[in-house]
């Protein structure tokens, strides 16, 4: 992580992560697309999601997280900064076509990964669950199989192989759940890039702005006719069981998991 001088007081307790090993370069022209901004807003215009709008302009990188260029060996030619994504994104020659992808923890210029039933355990290289040895690292995984990976593919993040049940492979996922995968899901070994994203402070609010996310207002500040938080002489508490959102429905503790047909895959739930 590096430091900033206290030259103001938002730069004296502000950091950022160390961006040196990055290539200096603009994204491939043909692996980007237009990203037109929503600002939190439906068909219709109506905020639909509040706290978003305003930010930086920033063009869409196109990653492959399929990679179906099974059997044939790419070489890492650039590892760039995405400014849509926490993890860091690595820039893959194929020969006769050029792919972003999720660039793992340890991945340098230079090193080659493939994508097959049956690869070497090397770190960026991707292949069937069934075929990754037991305590190995994973990201960037397929819920169905051919079907791109999902799940895992935040900054840091991976998944630990436990064993194989049937047609299943028992995975334990970040957030320490434990469920089966199809044994025919594909799965890229090691662990994603940029750990330390999680613990850079941004110091002031002009930085969360240009992130695109607007200021949130705490609904004990607001008046009753606002917000069921609002109200009160003072600073008063919510004056009520449990937290409530703006329109009066259950904030915190409140299950939201709707798939419940999966719930046979799920053998230890998360921890709360």
């Amino acid at each position: 992580m590096k430091k900033y001088k206290p030259t103001s007081p938002g730069r004296r307790h502000g950091t950022r992560e160390d961006f040196s090993m990055l290539d200096k370069k603009r994204p491939e022209k043909d692996l980007v697309s237009v990203l037109n901004k929503k600002a939190g807003r439906n068909n219709q215009g109506r905020i639909t999601t509040r706290h978003k709008g305003g930010g930086v302009k920033k063009l869409y990188r196109l990653v492959d997280f399929k990679r179906k260029n099974f059997d044939v060996q790419g070489e890492v030619i650039a590892l760039e900064y995405d400014p849509n994504r926490t993890a860091f994104i690595a820039l893959i020659d194929y020969g006769e076509e050029k792919r972003y992808i999720l660039a793992p923890q340890g991945l340098k210029k230079g090193d080659k990964v493939v994508a097959s039933e049956k690869a070497p355990l090397k770190k960026g290289n991707r292949m069937k669950l069934i075929n990754i040895p037991i305590g190995t690292e994973v990201y960037n995984i397929e819920l169905q199989p051919l079907g791109g990976g999902k799940i895992v593919r935040a900054a840091g993040a991976s998944a630990k192989v436990l064993g194989a049940e049937g047609d299943h492979v028992i995975l334990q996922m970040p957030s320490k759940e434990v469920r089966k995968m199809h044994k025919n899901c594909y799965a890229s070994v090691g662990s994603l890039s940029r750990p330390e994203h999680r613990y850079a402070i941004l110091g002031k609010a002009g930085r969360k702005r240009k992130k695109g996310v607007r200021p949130t207002v705490r609904g004990s500040a607001m008046a009753p006719v606002d917000h069921p938080h609002g109200g009160g002489e003072g600073r008063t508490g919510i004056g009520m069981k449990y937290p409530k959102t703006p329109w009066g429905k259950h904030a915190l503790g409140k299950k939201t998991r709707k798939r419940k047909v999966t719930n046979k895959f799920i053998i230890r739930r998360r921890k709360k």
